[in-house]
């Protein structure tokens, strides 16, 4: 039988030369080669672009218009294609209202399950709560005595306050008589006033039987009764007092819960939210570390920030609140953290009393106010929820944080929907286990036959989703986590899952290194699970670096040599053994051994000083003692999910920045850091773009294009036409082109049809007027600098220390390929990563900064590792500590000290498993790092 391909002819999209290549399809295919070479341009930009492209051209031009670009790739001729499905990095939704469980779609599975087999409890009894029909009632009333007095009455208002005026004239208006007003039965037309701010109990009274052979007159009158009081009635006689509900009602108190749909245990709907934070699980309080930043100042040194600027001024605010510190005598010079707790109370929440203020108008006028002065928090939250200006809602926000819900405690849900069980566990009990748990409570869950039978579909759908979540290592998550916790490889993991559990054939999947932040350990599932896609009759096409993936594959596409204009060629096309063999390629040297990262031959010990985390209980750190050593390459790695970004980013992170007086960064919980005055600046590299807009750039973020502008302008030139540094910017009027305000683009609307970005036709895309770009460097102006990548400006600007100085750090993070004026919203996670890391590689060594990085390789190959490794290494020698999150090998071996956190993820995690040099933790057998480490350290 033929063998089927995906046939390319002439790519030349972004950086590829004119490519011509056969893919197998229905088979797992990895694409590789060194940052910045051009496989993310043939894999998503060119394949998976034009097979979005044919589907999208299927289309009517109706349905297209609300569809996304859809350009033609640089391709002359592509056959073979199946439609295409992207599973990449994008981080999932911010939306505080996505969870894990609605995202991989379990919990719409799981109301259904719980509005068909759930079972409401009273939260107050304990007891099952089951509705009567009014057959039912009657049968109960047969059992009465004969001849025994009965009053139907129905309870329309339950312990609530208010005079309830309109209530009363409408049951007189209807005929009603008699009413038991807070268990009294009294004449409508007697009752007086009631009192406001006092819970009144109305019950109306609906007729008065001797019970007799008389169903039918009981069953009218309970009818009624049921009607006017939405579903309850009560028998009263001289013995009892007995409720009825036609809902599901408590019989003892009346806990009441509407009839089980699924909308009821939906968050994001009225019927099933909690009233008071609507679902969100968390209200917005002012956190009172953010409002009272140091604790040791009084109120007139600015120890209230919110009033920092106009204490003792002739402001109305502070005239407000000055009079109720007067009237409370609270001590002005006193600190914060001595004023007695009632006095502060109504600082921060206001005054129980009315109290005299002047106000004085614009006229001089003055006047005496009467009134309940707002505390500092009650009036900060009321602001904010009130402005309509964006710059306020800002500064009111900037004094709040994120606090448990008061009602639901986090479980975004009403009392209603938390009634309801199954199993013992409500659907907040159940969204808080984590997905392995889940799924072992799934496996032993005891239901009723005729539950089975109506649940049968639901919880096998549940299972299998579960299973594939489990499957991808992401057993550790718990199904209520927040979706915009989720790390890039969790969401893609995610997203992994679910295209399993969709069991689709005969597409073609294109991932974005799904192995990002997961350990050694569980890539063996991962690898699983993709062959498992494969196995259904899919191909795959993953852009990789891991070597187990690229070892497991049937085929792999080498893209290189280099990077930039030195990339965009296929170095080598086969199995992974054909591509070892092959003298060419990069990627086969590594895979091969031929070429490898060297183990350093001695480990550092350090300055002798260190930081101590003392009892971390950040999340799932279960009073973890962490010690980092300082002046040496400090790795903290473990399965995923097992506490690393907790200790490291919320715990020391934020710990060492609110101790360098960034009071405003709340440090995660722990009982202390020791050590911190060995430090003086942290500097956190992330994975967040270095720009929000097409401005930002590389040459702009580093600073290196200041130094380019001062050079312009000392040209003879700009000396003669009076030009100085501004004018060689783009951001702001004079020099740059005023058609496209210095963007270079222009965006044209086509309607129906996708946006069209087009170069400026006045300055054809070089951003600056035709005066600037006549002032000329070595023949170049300074749009042909901002189009240079750095290796070509390294070597034109060889002779300006200065510059050469910048650009070389940008080089030896493996940004060559890169261009100066690239736009940072076209730069991956890794690589502005690493403009960040050059950019402090510029600044002069402290010997007390310490620099943190999370997870530095992801998006670089085996090549790029070895020069970052060497870039850090640079760092501790010039006496300064990194600490890196890593579950790299390459760099985990490098390392000059270990801490390894797990064993498990979540719940099972937490814990330090060992800590010491990469050999102490390759001799640990309880350690999952230790096990992949060891055979690595023995190739030494």
């Amino acid at each position: 039988m033929e063998e089927k391909y995906i046939t390319i002819k002439g790519a030349r999209e972004n950086n590829l030369k004119n490519i011509d290549l056969q893919i197998p399809k229905d088979k797992l295919v990895i694409m590789t080669g060194v940052s910045g070479s051009g496989k993310t341009s043939l894999a998503f930009d060119t394949i998976y672009a034009e097979g979005q492209r044919r589907y999208m051209e299927s289309l009517s031009a109706y349905a297209r218009q609300f569809l996304g670009n859809s350009e033609k790739p640089d391709v002359d001729q592509m056959d073979g294609l199946s439609p295409a499905i992207a599973i990449d990095q994008k981080t999932t939704s911010n939306n505080p209202r996505s969870t894990v469980g609605t995202v991989t779609e379990i919990y719409d599975y799981l109301r259904l399950m719980y509005a068909r087999i759930g079972v409401p409890y009273c939260p107050h009894h304990h007891e099952p709560i089951t509705g009567s029909t009014i057959k039912e009632m009657i049968d109960k009333i047969m059992e009465l005595p004969e001849g025994t007095r009965c009053t139907i009455l129905s309870p329309v208002i339950s312990g609530k306050k208010g005079t309830h005026k309109d209530l009363i004239e409408k049951l007189i208006k209807e005929g009603y008589v008699r009413i038991r007003l807070d268990g009294e039965i009294v004449y409508l037309e007697e009752v007086n006033q009631l009192e406001k701010n006092k819970k009144h109990s109305i019950d109306v009274v609906v007729d008065r039987i001797v019970k007799g052979d008389n169903r039918s007159r009981f069953h009218d009158s309970l009818e009624t009764a049921l009607k006017l009081s939405d579903g309850l009635a009560i028998l009263l006689t001289k013995e009892e007092e007995i409720l009825f509900s036609s809902n599901y009602a408590c019989k003892i108190c009346g806990f009441s819960v509407p009839k089980l749909e699924p909308k009821l245990f939906s968050f994001n709907a009225p019927f099933g939210s909690c009233p008071e934070c609507k679902g969100l699980g968390f209200t917005q309080k002012v956190d009172l570390d953010l409002l009272i930043p140091d604790w040791d100042k009084s109120i007139s040194q600015g120890g209230i920030h919110f009033y920092k600027n106009i204490v003792n001024t002739e402001n109305l605010e502070w005239q407000r609140i000055h009079s109720l510190i007067k009237y409370y005598d609270i001590d002005m010079d006193m600190p914060m953290k001595d004023i007695p707790k009632k006095k502060l109370n109504y600082l921060l929440y206001g005054s129980d009393v009315p109290i005299a203020y002047k106000l004085e108008s614009r006229s001089g006028n003055t006047s005496t106010k009467l009134e309940y002065i707002e505390g500092v928090c009650t009036l900060i939250e009321r602001r904010y929820m009130e402005t309509t200006s964006s710059m306020s809602r800002e500064w009111y926000g900037s004094f709040l944080a994120d606090s448990p819900c008061p009602v639901c405690h986090g479980a975004r849900l009403n009392e209603q929907a938390l009634s309801v069980q199954v199993a013992g566990k409500n659907i907040y009990e159940w969204t808080c286990m984590s997905v392995k748990e889940a799924l072992e409570f799934m496996d032993n869950l005891q239901l009723t036959p005729t539950q089975a039978k109506i649940a049968d579909l639901v919880t096998k759908e549940i299972r299998n989703r579960l299973s594939f979540l489990n499957h991808v290592g992401l057993g550790y998550l718990t199904l209520d986590r927040l979706a915009s916790t989720l790390s890039g490889g969790e969401a893609q993991r995610i997203r992994l899952a679910t295209q399993i559990g969709s069991r689709l054939t005969g597409v073609m999947y294109v991932l974005d290194e799904p192995s990002i932040g997961l350990h050694q350990r569980d890539n063996d599932r991962l690898i699983d699970a993709l062959k498992e896609m494969r196995d259904l009759g899919n191909t795959l096409i993953v852009v990789e670096h891991d070597e187990d993936t690229m070892r497991a594959s049937d085929y792999i596409v080498d893209i290189g040599p280099g990077a930039g204009v030195h990339g965009g060629n296929v170095v080598a096309a086969g199995t992974p053994e054909e591509v070892m063999k092959n003298e060419n390629s990069i990627t086969g040297a590594y895979l091969s051994g031929r070429k490898r990262i060297e183990v350093p031959k001695t480990r550092r010990k350090g300055n002798k000083k260190t930081i101590k985390v003392v009892k971390a209980t950040q999340n799932n750190l279960k009073n973890v003692n962490a010690t980092f050593k300082l002046g040496a390459f400090n790795v903290v790695t473990g399965v995923s999910g097992s506490g690393k970004s907790s200790l490291v980013t919320e715990v020391l992170t934020h710990g060492i920045q609110h101790s360098l007086g960034r009071l405003r960064i709340k440090p995660g919980a722990c009982k202390e850091i020791k050590g911190l005055e060995n430090i003086d600046k942290i500097v956190e590299i992330g994975q967040d773009p270095i720009g929000r807009t097409p401005r930002s750039n590389p040459a702009t973020y580093t600073g290196v294009f200041d130094d380019i502008r001062d050079l312009f302008a000392q040209t003879k030139e700009a000396k003669l036409l009076g030009y100085d540094k501004g004018r060689f910017s783009f951001n702001v009027k004079g020099g740059r082109c005023e058609a496209c305000q210095g963007d270079g683009i222009l965006r044209i609307s086509m309607h129906f049809l996708p946006d069209v970005y087009v170069p400026c036709d006045q300055c054809q895309g070089k951003r600056y007027n035709e005066q600037t770009l006549q002032v000329e460097y070595k023949g170049k102006n300074i749009a042909d600098v901002l189009d240079m990548t750095v290796e070509e400006a390294l070597e034109f600007f060889s002779n300006v220390s200065k510059i050469k100085h910048k650009l070389q750090t940008l080089n030896d993070v493996g940004l060559s390929y890169i261009k100066l004026g690239q736009s940072a919203t076209t730069l991956s996670g890794g690589e502005a990563q690493r403009v960040k890391l050059a950019s402090e590689l510029q600044k002069k060594a402290t010997g007390k900064t310490v620099f943190v990085l999370d997870e530095p390789t992801t998006g670089l190959h085996s090549d790029d590792v070895k020069k970052l490794i060497e870039v850090l290494q640079r760092l501790v020698d010039h006496g300064d500590t990194v600490i890196v999150i890593e579950h790299n090998l390459d760099v985990i071996k490098c390392a000059d000290y270990i801490i390894d956190m797990g064993p498990e993820g979540g719940n099972d995690g937490g814990t330090i498993v060992c800590q010491g040099t990469p050999e102490q933790v390759a001799a640990c057998e309880e350690s999952y790092t230790g096990q992949y480490l060891k055979p690595l350290l023995e190739r030494k």
